[in-house]
């Protein structure tokens, strides 16, 4: 098989095309995530602390910690991993606190964004940009 010197163009340009289409659909996937899990409600930023670290130098374990007194439910996001909803915390009335920490993995550079849900209905999200070195899922 021959290839022209425009055939190789064209496959290097449609290559280079298609690689951006996922993470267009990737970021969408965060926001339908989100707005699964707060019902399409207004979110705030007040009340909600996400800690995560501002470079992880190997994207299988970053760790990350959320802290949201008075919350039932905190949602974990990492927008730019093929499946974005990566936690969920459920608090009962008999928790002494509203607070969780875990290891989460991460592909790439990418925001994680941490949603919570109020005991009076309402939402509150924080997120935090965590530079990955060494990427966790595949990459």
């Amino acid at each position: 098989m021959k290839f022209s010197r425009r055939g190789a163009l064209g496959l290097a340009l449609g290559g280079v095309a298609a690689s951006m289409l996922p993470m267009r659909a990737m970021a969408a996937g965060a926001e339908e995530a989100i707005a699964a899990f707060t019902g399409g409600a207004a979110v705030g930023t007040e009340g909600l602390t996400l800690t995560a670290p501002e470079i992880a130098e190997n994207g299988n374990t970053v760790p990350v910690a959320v802290n949201a007194p008075g919350a039932v439910a905190i949602a974990i996001f990492a927008a730019g991993n093929p499946t974005p909803g990566v936690a969920t915390f459920t608090f009962g009335p008999a928790a002494g606190s509203q607070s969780a920490s875990t290891r989460i993995r991460l592909s790439q550079t990418q925001d994680v964004v941490a949603v919570a849900k109020m005991a009076d209905g309402s939402f509150v999200q924080a997120s935090a940009n965590v530079k990955v070195t060494i990427g966790g899922c595949g990459g």
